[in-house]
């Protein structure tokens, strides 16, 4: 089959033990991004399965009613970006692995990586250091602290063992049915989504992006959080207001933010608000991205392939296009 990897930045893909499972197959990887999609579909023509890497390209109805040859679109995990719609209108099978017993260790690690370098104002103090300056402030220790966990899925229950670990006062927030699980796996609670703000010092989120939870936190919530605290967002921009902690930062409320996740990705602009704003750390989105959590993701994206090949697919989403067929 001919097989097309998109947004694979620096050609890693081709070097994991589980790309010898393609083996046999025609295979072309791309390594810039594009989502224009008259160029896609230039580059997509003859493609008969089409490989993404989590959310880096958008793929919908006027771009899939060009793909005359697409029959399979595998991926791993959440598929915002898919028109699913559009994918059975064309007969393309989607199918995404979901994990849901597997948290990704890589995007709780950068999580607490994120919250240690706001704490302790790390990469402010190494460019004063590369500046020539030495120390530039002083830093925030964790232990003692009140550590906020919104959303109690797996990467939320990680990073809270890990603030305990910290010696810090973990609570949680989630939906009422959440935090009873929450509860009776040892953890505090928060009354309400105000008062889980307001107590924080500092507070990350971890929920997937779905309607119910988009623009969850709002300016109000973001007014209501210490001086002194640290926003965290590894999960997904959208959970946001718009403009919401831009505002917030520049009003001293949160007195910082640490981001691995942007509205429009990827950002090219050094000119993006939060990315000017001196009280933020910001990774390009990196949370899953490790060799290990890339290897487990494409084992499965690639055993997805497989058993399509076989004639048994697996992790269907839109088992209509079967019928169809």
């Amino acid at each position: 089959m001919k097989i097309t990897i998109l947004d694979d930045y620096f050609d890693t893909v081709r070097t994991l033990p589980c790309f010898a499972k393609l083996a046999g197959h025609d295979v072309t990887i791309w390594n810039d991004h594009l989502q224009d999609n008259d160029g896609l579909a230039q580059r997509l023509r003859d493609t008969e399965v089409l490989v993404l890497i989590r959310e880096r390209t958008r793929i919908q109805a006027p771009l899939l009613d060009q793909l005359t040859t697409l029959k399979l679109i595998s991926q791993r995990s959440v598929y915002p970006h898919v028109d699913v719609a559009a994918c059975t209108r064309n007969g393309v099978l989607l199918c995404s692995d979901q994990r849901a017993e597997t948290p990704s260790y890589a995007a709780a690690e950068l999580t607490w990586a994120l919250v240690l370098a706001a704490a302790r104002d790390i990469p402010q103090q190494m460019n004063s250091l590369k500046a020539g300056a030495w120390q530039c402030g002083v830093g925030t220790t964790l232990r003692g602290k009140t550590y906020g966990v919104h959303g109690y899925g797996r990467i939320g229950q990680e990073v809270a063992r890990y603030a305990r670990a910290f010696g810090m006062d973990v609570v949680i927030w989630a939906r009422e049915a959440t935090r009873e699980r929450a509860r009776a796996d040892g953890w505090r609670t928060a009354a309400s989504q105000e008062a889980f703000y307001a107590e924080c010092d500092v507070l990350s989120l971890h929920m997937r992006l779905v309607d119910a939870t988009r623009h969850i936190v709002k300016a109000s919530h973001l007014a209501l959080m210490k001086p002194t605290a640290i926003l965290v967002n590894t999960a997904r921009a959208p959970l946001i207001e718009p403009g919401a902690l831009v505002a917030a930062l520049k009003a001293g409320r949160p007195a910082k933010a640490a981001v691995d996740v942007f509205e429009d990705e990827p950002v090219r602009d050094p000119a993006h608000p939060l990315l000017e704003l001196p009280n933020v750390v910001a990774t390009p989105h990196i949370g899953y991205v490790s060799r290990e959590a890339y290897d487990r993701q494409f084992n499965e994206i690639f055993d997805q392939i497989l058993a399509y090949a076989a004639g048994k697919p697996i992790n269907v989403i839109n088992p209509e296009v079967l019928a169809k067929r």
